[in-house]
């Protein structure tokens, strides 16, 4: 999540639990541990990381619970023994340092990212993907809860408003589990129609709502994206088909760096071959063409690939558009969409795209 969200939550924990006569020192303290895993980006900016191993170190080491408790005791176990608050209420401030430290990481998978929660043990990072990785709707009631609690101190209210805080972000995040189950079952069912029920898919909510989902699926010959409002759609979800150069990623995998990449988002990549450089993009964040992680990885050695790189590509992401586009697609469904459940389609033909295209990419370095 965003840092102002990691920031209330860590400090509307803390301030909850903490006595009250402790209460604003609590809120500093929690807003500082709510945002201390993120500032592992910062020695990874100095080192200089390739853009592959920056994206898949972050959330990494700094992330993981079996880091992160020892790291609590740790801090509690030094400032007790310096006396002070710690000291004077240790039990509570055992819990309000330990789970304003631990709650960042498990709200992390709670968006699509990957959080590596159990570093260094291999499973592929968490993404849970039931929230956006900014949502006012979440972030709201902790950001007001703590602003009460900053004014009104040591008073009964402020320990209300934290708490109330609390509840309401976590129903809200309650609501956004139930909302994937409700798209997740109406996906199952559209594909199952399709033979394609066992094929690997993931469903993710657009940007700042829970209202309007995406759902991506893998196909041997690239994958399928559909959306899904829970408000203005009925009957079966719609599918587009895009291509996808799975030949050419299969003969690239045992290279590290696409191994890393295969290992950090699920599987749920893009290959496209341009101007005999491979290029990866990541599906789960972003929707088709554009995405925020896209990497030149490998070019081309006779008939297979030696590694490139590897370097962050761009391309024009239009932003502005697609916010007013996605506005709209919450309340109305699109006419073609209408006409495809009409005629008994779920999957609409497949969309020009660029996996073999000799298009030269711009990237962030040239060589």
């Amino acid at each position: 999540m965003d840092s102002l969200t990691q920031i209330v939550l860590g400090a509307a924990i803390a301030g909850a639990i903490a006595p009250a006569r402790h209460r604003r020192a609590a809120l500093a303290a929690g807003a500082a541990l709510g945002t201390l895993p993120d500032l592992d980006s910062l020695p990874m900016w100095f080192m200089g990381l390739d853009p592959v191993t920056n994206m898949t170190w972050h959330r990494g080491p700094s992330h993981s619970l079996l880091i992160l408790v020892p790291l609590a005791a740790l801090l509690w176990w030094l400032f007790k023994r310096t006396g002070g608050r710690v000291a004077e209420a240790p039990k509570r401030w055992f819990w309000a340092i330990t789970l304003a430290l631990v709650t960042h990481p498990l709200l992390d998978a709670f968006t699509v990212y990957g959080t590596q929660l159990w570093w260094p043990l291999p499973p592929s990072p968490a993404m849970w993907s039931s929230l956006f990785i900014i949502d006012p709707l979440y972030t709201l009631p902790l950001l007001v809860g703590c602003l009460v609690a900053l004014v009104r101190g040591w008073r009964p209210s402020a320990q209300k408003a934290l708490v109330a805080g609390l509840a309401l972000s976590s129903v809200y995040l309650g609501w956004s589990l139930t909302a994937k189950f409700m798209v997740d079952r109406v996906a199952e069912r559209t594909l199952a129609a399709q033979g394609l029920q066992d094929a690997p898919r993931f469903s993710v909510p657009m940007p700042l709502n829970t209202l309007l989902w995406r759902v991506v699926v893998m196909t041997p010959d690239g994958f399928l994206e559909g959306e899904r409002s829970l408000i203005a759609d009925e009957g079966p979800m719609v599918f587009r088909a895009y291509a996808s150069n799975t030949q050419a990623l299969d003969q690239a995998k045992s290279l590290p760096v696409v191994e890393r990449l295969l290992w950090f988002n699920h599987g749920f990549m893009k290959a496209e071959v341009r101007a005999q450089k491979l290029v990866l993009s990541d599906l789960r964040m972003g929707a088709e063409p554009d995405y925020s992680f896209r990497f030149v990885v490998a070019e081309r050695d006779g008939d297979g690939w030696r590694a490139y790189g590897p370097e962050q590509a761009q391309w024009p992401w239009e932003a502005g558009r697609r916010l007013a586009a996605m506005w709209d697609r919450i309340w109305t469904r699109p006419p073609e969409e209408l006409q495809a459940v009409a005629a008994g389609l779920a999957v609409l033909p497949a969309q020009a795209a660029a996996a073999n295209s000799g298009e030269t990419p711009a990237t962030s370095a040239s060589k």
